[in-house]
């Protein structure tokens, strides 16, 4: 009976809190544990793009231009900061310069393959696009491969036998499934004496980024729980998962939540605050394995229990989440009335062709609005196809924000009355509302200026309001 456990980026860049709160300071003792490791914080970013702003690292700058060579000076940035983390992580010991050298290993074989390819794609059989998901994979796996690495030598240093579990597939000639690639792996491992590392980059013959793109790291830790059988799935994060933002709503007043359902992760997953990747979550829901998210810098706290079939005690709003820099593109034509469908089609796939993460959707008569987390450029990309495909209907875009109050049953009477009075009492303006027949979650779609203000609102209305009587209900 062992856990699957994954840590954050966050967290891993505190080598010495992994240690002794998660690895060392567990009841469960060192072992019958799998540790998933994500790259250090902000490592990803450099070797992929930003996250949020879109900003590109190695991969957006040389995917971008096939004759520009900007791409190796981020290479030569990144290397920098790896080996800044490997002197304050290993000190002045023979371990630094073992880890330097398997790092610049990784390093170098990869900017040796983009080279390469630079060169091979300049001739004109040779389409740089065709290979550019398998340049995100490689660069991907860098980060996981340090991380993981330097983690697995670090604990054996200090006494506990850990082992590096290298799913990357870096130099194999071997391209097989996601589950065979970890079968492999831990066939000879004995989880009873051994603490394996495991990087959160898994190569698969199908391409863990195309199908999951940033999500990769959690489904690695989804399939290792389902395929090992694990009692319980373990997320260790930089914070409680909590009925709002403290910084937002306060300290006093947001509440740790002690048990919620997958319904719920799905809802805050959509709003880019995941718990955990929606399709990681299914794995896990169809095996009844539970998830604990849990906050590395305080241990003793038990986290939120996330099951399948968990619904609060009575009715009751867990959480107050949303998202900034959403944009709302809008698209009205006279002829759409009664072909909502075929628009409705062929602006799903421009979106889908641009990557664009889609939050929510509203439709009438004849207007399709779609909220979009992506970045103007991209928005730009995508208006101008549109425009294309309807050249006569009228195309609108702006930034707005969207908050939501998420609940694993939230059928109050007046509920959704008593949420957007509190928001007119306080001069917020809704542009757009959602609430759907399932009780998950209400949507209100605000100008951007007023997330902050309408989150703490709506918090206070339905969550505060009750003398914390939902907080009792969400730690039970």
């Amino acid at each position: 009976m062992h856990t699957i456990e994954k840590i954050g980026g966050t967290s891993m860049t505190d080598y010495e809190s992994v240690r002794d709160n998660i690895i060392k300071g567990d009841s469960k003792g060192l072992y019958n544990r799998v540790f998933v490791v994500s790259a250090y914080g902000g490592i990803t970013d450099l070797l992929l793009e930003h996250k949020k702003s879109g900003q590109p690292g190695i991969y957006g700058l040389f995917s971008s231009s096939i004759e520009d060579d900007s791409w190796l000076e981020r290479f030569d940035g990144l290397r920098t900061k790896l080996r800044q983390i490997n002197n304050r992580l290993f000190g002045e010991s023979d371990l630094v310069k073992e880890a330097n050298l398997f790092l610049d290993e990784r390093l170098e074989g990869a900017k040796k393959c983009l080279r390469d390819l630079q060169s091979l794609c300049q001739h004109g059989h040779f389409c740089l696009d065709a290979h550019l998901g398998t340049v995100r994979e490689m660069l991907a796996s860098i980060g996981e491969a340090h991380s993981a690495w330097n983690t697995s030598k670090l604990l054996q240093r200090d006494g506990v036998n850990a082992c590096f579990v290298d799913l990357t597939g870096w130099r194999t000639s071997k391209h097989i499934p996601l589950d065979e690639r970890i079968r492999d792996a831990f066939a000879n491992i004995d989880l009873s004496r051994q603490l394996p590392i495991v990087t959160g980059y898994a190569h698969s013959d199908k391409g863990l980024l195309i199908s999951f793109d940033r999500g990769y790291s959690e489904m690695t830790f989804s399939r290792l729980a389902v395929l090992t059988g694990a009692k319980e799935a373990v997320i260790h994060k930089e914070f409680h998962l909590s009925s709002a933002d403290p910084r937002l709503v306060g300290a006093d007043n947001a509440v740790p939540i002690g048990r919620t359902n997958y319904d719920v992760a799905d809802q805050l997953a959509n709003l880019g605050m995941e718990a955990i990747h929606p399709k990681a979550a299914k794995g896990l829901r169809q095996m009844n394995i539970p998830l604990r998210v849990k906050n590395t810098f305080e241990p003793e706290h038990a986290g939120t229990l996330i099951t399948g079939d968990y619904i609060s005690d009575s009715p009751c709003v867990e959480i107050i989440a949303g998202c900034k820099g959403v944009y709302a593109l809008e698209l009205f034509d006279q002829d759409m009335a009664g072909s909502i469908h075929d628009y409705d089609r062929e602006v799903l796939s421009v979106i889908k062709r641009f990557k664009a993460h889609i939050i929510s959707k509203d439709t009438n008569a004849n207007t399709l609005t779609h909220f979009l987390s992506t970045n103007l450029k991209t928005i730009k990309r995508i208006q101008a196809s549109i425009e294309k495909c309807f050249p006569e209907a009228e195309l609108n875009q702006r930034k707005v924000a969207i908050v939501s109050a998420i609940g694993s049953d939230m059928q109050i009477p007046g509920v959704l009355a008593k949420a957007v009075q509190s928001i007119s009492n306080n001069d917020i303006r809704v542009l757009a509302m959602h609430q759907s027949m399932r009780h998950v979650d209400m949507q209100f779609v605000v100008n951007e200026p007023d997330y902050d203000a309408a989150v703490r609102t709506l918090h206070e209305a339905l969550v505060e309001i009750h003398d914390h009587g939902t907080a009792i209900c969400l730690a039970s």
